[in-house]
């Protein structure tokens, strides 16, 4: 990141450039607070753009209601209805809800680290509120749907090696419950001969995952078919030119499957994960050793899977018992 020649803008270099307009002790701070996100916090590569974007709308907004880039001292100044303001102005420009409590914890997170770090200290963040977010229940695939997703990745690319890759990489995210950034963060080593592979998460927690034999058969496939020499320290999944293998082509491959099959928009990678847990609470598996598999920190982030399964409970039910059909 670099200043402007006014010093007054930082820039982030990459695909797409994110502007703060702010005094050169903030634009110092903000540089600062982004390297403790990504050292201290561990946080992803997406997370962290995610707030960077969410703080360059906020000083936007503060050079508008200001009517000048701000400084530490302004940032300390500012009261409770200054950031309400922002959060209203949010609101009139049609953001969603959960976009507006993201904004919220952007704040807070920012304000925490000037506050710990001696730069700014103020009190009024502490007094807005979050919105509140309606309780969002996982959204699986039905088993059959699971079963002819995985089958479809394999008709959705001409070259055989990339084919296997795809059904390699989704047998992996619905067989050992992964996130699609976990999967793809695997290296070549990680993948044993053993039925066990340890996987690390969010915040760096690393837990182990059972490797059934399909994925085992599924990865081997995809390395014999593999052009690439892949080293031990080499990515586990690369694209056409062997780099890394970069989510938006999951992404893409998701939704020509999804068209294929007639699936819903809820039909992501994401889901196969949520398939993955579903499926073993509906076979008898319990609560904890679930949470465990996809490394929760909470086992109340768990129990929303309970609930997807007391909603097919019902389902079946209304569709199936005496009483209930009219």
């Amino acid at each position: 990141m670099a200043a402007d020649q006014s010093g007054m803008t930082e820039r982030k270099s990459g695909k797409a450039e994110i502007l703060f307009s702010a005094e050169p002790s903030v634009l110092a701070s903000i540089k600062a607070w982004r390297r403790w996100l990504s050292v201290e916090r561990n946080c992803s590569n997406h997370t962290q753009d995610a707030y960077a974007r969410d703080l360059a709308a906020f000083f936007a907004y503060l050079n508008e209601h200001l009517g000048f880039p701000p400084g530490l001292g302004d940032l300390e100044s500012l009261m409770a209805a200054d950031f309400r303001g922002y959060l209203a102005k949010r609101h009139n420009e049609g953001l969603t809800r959960s976009s507006t409590a993201r904004a919220v914890s952007t704040l807070r997170n920012f304000f925490k680290y000037l506050d710990c770090y001696d730069k700014v200290h103020n009190a009024a963040i502490k007094a807005v509120k979050t919105p509140k977010l309606p309780r969002s229940v996982p959204k699986p695939l039905s088993e059959t749907e699971a079963r002819e997703a995985l089958s479809a990745f394999g008709d959705m690319h001409d070259t055989p090696w990339i084919a296997d890759r795809d059904i390699a990489l989704m047998t992996l995210l619905y067989g050992g419950g992964l996130r699609i950034s976990e999967a793809l963060n695997l290296n070549r080593e990680d993948i044993s001969e053993g039925d066990t592979m340890v996987i690390t998460g969010k915040g760096n927690k690393q837990r182990l995952v059972p490797v059934l034999p399909v994925v085992v058969q599924a990865i081997k496939a995809y390395l014999d078919s593999c052009p690439f020499k892949l080293k031990k320290d080499s990515p586990l999944f690369v694209g056409a030119r062997g780099k890394r293998l970069n989510p938006g082509v999951v992404q893409r491959q998701m939704r020509k499957v999804r068209a294929l099959l007639s699936l819903p928009a809820t039909a992501t990678p994401h889901a196969l994960r949520h398939s993955f847990a579903t499926h073993l609470l509906a076979d008898g598996g319990d609560l904890r050793t679930i949470q465990e598999l996809l490394g929760h920190a909470s086992l109340s982030t768990t129990q929303r899977y309970t609930e997807v399964d007391a909603a097919r409970l019902i389902e079946v039910y209304r569709d199936s018992h005496p009483r209930a059909r009219k």
